[in-house]
């Protein structure tokens, strides 16, 4: 096992792999910009070391600066966390090449599945089920004009490099194309450094599915079930749950073995999200693999009783996987809330000082976050503050604990996401489980 982690990442995603480092008797190594130096994920670490200036591509997603942090404290391990370097293939080759274990899969399945693209290409040619769209990436306008023109319309450009819904537009006929091509190109560009895009037939009103997988070197595969994430904002999720009402024995079956064969078809290591579309008659087609942690990870972990960051840990260790498919069992329903510091109503940004914080507890509750009272939400990074997680013996006690929990959650200071929300479970839609990645569109208009 590991001896020293370092954990190249901020808040709460680094907190908790600091906890579970510690269950595991790994030392841990924080790194931090000069904006996050009095963190809590900071003071958990057994070291620290700055690794620059607020912005981001001077400190978190410096290599060099990193790598330096690596070296100096002695970590033989390095734990991205998502966001920042997670998905950085480049990142991981070199942590490969001077002997750093990156804890992911490795930089061949980060560049062969990043690019979404390609990835496509791949799980079509196995034969199965993917969105209609171009057969790779496109190289000019009228190449998208003849796609879109075979596919129909409407439909979404993506981004090759892409996530977290940067470098998408949604076209609903052909006039608009040539713009909406150009200006995804162009936050492609600058979000990711490559402007590569493809494009997809845009459904109208579907589900978000994704399933959890993780792999190990001998390549067994086992899948967790699925997660819905539906409840999005400019395709950035704000509400997950597990098990997806819409999803039925039957149709899990299916969609976890496609999921499984997905991953199988390149060999893939460690942790993974398969990530799908499922249309209103209960088809689903697959869209991309995400080769990290994912942000809603713990909703999987309540209702499996698995700790996927140990396990993720204990895969890059090069151990096989501690189960087999049979000993996974999902019970009850879990429900998470993004809770972001934004102004609910104009969802814009809302940094400033918490001058309390005093997060929800009880049966079935867990809050993951690095905050406190007299901490600074600083401008420079994702607005996201905390997860607010149910868990429950049915989806109806997973929502009735999750009303509670928000009503008893008080963070004071700055706004929040929290009564937005509330509103969201109030809402009767939701609480049949009528969702689909427009709700949140539709409920803000009415």
């Amino acid at each position: 096992m590991f001896k020293k982690v370092l954990i190249a990442n901020r808040g709460e995603i680094a907190l908790r792999v600091i906890r579970a480092c510690k269950e595991l008797g790994i030392k841990t190594v924080a790194i931090f910009s000069e904006a996050d130096a009095a963190s809590l994920h900071v003071r958990a670490a057994d070291e620290k070391v700055c690794v620059g200036p607020p912005d981001a591509a001077l400190s978190y997603r410096n290599i060099p600066n990193v790598l330096s942090a690596a070296e100096i404290t002695g970590a033989d391990a390095i734990h991205p966390g998502y966001g920042f370097l997670s998905e950085n293939a480049h990142f991981a080759e070199v942590c490969e090449s001077i002997g750093i274990k990156f804890i992911g899969p490795t930089s061949e399945h980060i560049a062969l599945l990043g690019d979404k693209a390609n990835a496509r290409e791949i799980v079509a040619n196995r034969g199965l089920p993917v969105t209609p769209g171009s057969p790779g990436e496109l190289k000019s306008e009228q190449g998208a004009l003849d796609a879109a023109t075979k596919i129909g319309y409407p439909v979404i450009i993506k981004a090759s490099a892409g996530g977290g819904g940067r470098g998408m537009r949604v076209v609903n006929k052909s006039e608009d194309l040539g713009r909406a091509f150009q200006a995804a190109q162009a936050e492609a560009k600058t979000t990711f450094g490559n402007d590569a895009v493809y494009l997809e037939r845009y459904f109208l009103e579907p589900r978000h599915i994704e399933i959890q997988i993780a792999a190990d070197h001998r390549g067994h595969v086992v899948h967790f079930g699925e997660r819905d994430c539906s409840i999005q904002r400019r395709h950035q999720k704000l509400v997950e749950e597990t098990p997806s009402p819409a999803i039925d024995e039957k149709l899990r079956r299916e969609i976890c073995r496609v999921a499984v064969e997905a991953v199988k078809a390149v060999h893939y290591r460690n942790v993974g999200t398969v990530e799908f579309l499922l249309d209103k008659d209960r088809n689903f087609f697959f869209m991309e693999v995400n080769t990290r942690i994912q942000v809603e990870h713990a909703i999987t972990e309540m209702v499996t009783g698995i700790d996927l960051i140990k396990e993720q840990i204990r895969l890059a260790d090069g151990q096989s996987l501690s189960f087999k498919q049979q000993d996974i069992k999902l019970n009850g329903h879990s429900l998470e809330c993004r809770i972001n510091a934004e102004d609910p109503e104009k969802f814009t940004p809302c940094p400033g000082m918490i001058t309390k914080f005093s997060p929800p507890g009880g049966f079935g509750v867990r809050v993951d976050s690095a905050l406190e009272a007299n901490m600074m939400v600083v401008p420079f990074y994702d607005s996201l503050i905390a997860k607010v997680i149910t868990h429950g013996r049915d989806r109806q006690e997973s929502i009735a604990r999750m009303r509670r929990a928000l009503d008893e959650f008080v963070i004071e200071g700055i706004k929040t996401t929290i009564p937005l929300h509330k509103r969201i479970l109030n809402d009767p839609d939701f609480q049949k489980g009528h969702v689909s990645t427009t709700f949140l569109e539709r409920f803000l208009a009415s």
